[in-house]
């Protein structure tokens, strides 16, 4: 029996056009995905959904951080490390998000313009901005991201991708948790202290 010369190059799939030439979609699917067993539509759409989510964690990393670097005012030191705390969890999720993606066989972001571009949480360029407009905001948004992972989530069952789900299950527990603790440093103390 012969033995595949490993130099050769595969021909890439058609685009289904007349014109012959091969889909470039197509050619990058083939030479980058593992092989897995959810269908190639299914995958798709699981993959569409992530990047989307991977677009706006980025932009919810900065935007924690921004926060984190420009806070002021009496609960400077609590509100600093709260959101210092929250950005290296936001940021946790971002290479766990893109390696998915990989593992199912699809390509995620691959730069800044393309994060800008996915990404559906709003930057804050204000030179200043109040401590409690802050912990709104970021609260505002990472309610935004938890209604973006329970639709992604749902697609993830469609596609029969349970270890996609079982990840956004967590990523989805722990940004209620951040959004619990904004709304709660955000709330504006009564005579009786609460």
């Amino acid at each position: 029996m012969a033995t595949p010369n490993r130099n050769s190059k595969k021909t890439p799939t058609t685009n289904g056009h007349t014109d012959g030439k091969p889909s470039r979609a197509n050619y990058v699917h083939e030479r980058l995905s593992p092989r897995t067993d959810l269908e190639a539509e299914g995958t798709k759409n699981v993959a569409a959904a992530l990047n989307g989510i991977l677009a706006d964690v980025f932009a919810l990393y900065l935007k924690t951080k921004n926060f984190h670097w420009h806070m002021s005012g009496p609960h400077f030191r609590d509100y600093h490390l709260m959101l210092d705390e929250h950005g290296e969890q936001i940021f946790a999720m971002t290479d766990d998000l893109a390696e998915r993606v990989r593992k199912i066989g699809r390509t995620t972001l691959r730069s800044i313009g393309e994060i800008s571009r996915n990404q559906r949480i709003l930057d804050n360029d204000a030179e200043y901005v109040d401590p409690t407009d802050m912990l709104a905001e970021l609260r505002d948004d990472n309610q935004q991201l938890t209604k973006r992972m329970r639709a992604a989530h749902e697609v993830c069952e469609d596609a029969e991708d349970i270890a996609t789900a079982s990840l956004l299950e967590n990523w989805i527990d722990q940004t209620e948790r951040r959004t619990w603790f904004l709304f709660e440093a955000s709330r504006q103390g009564g005579a009786d202290g609460h």
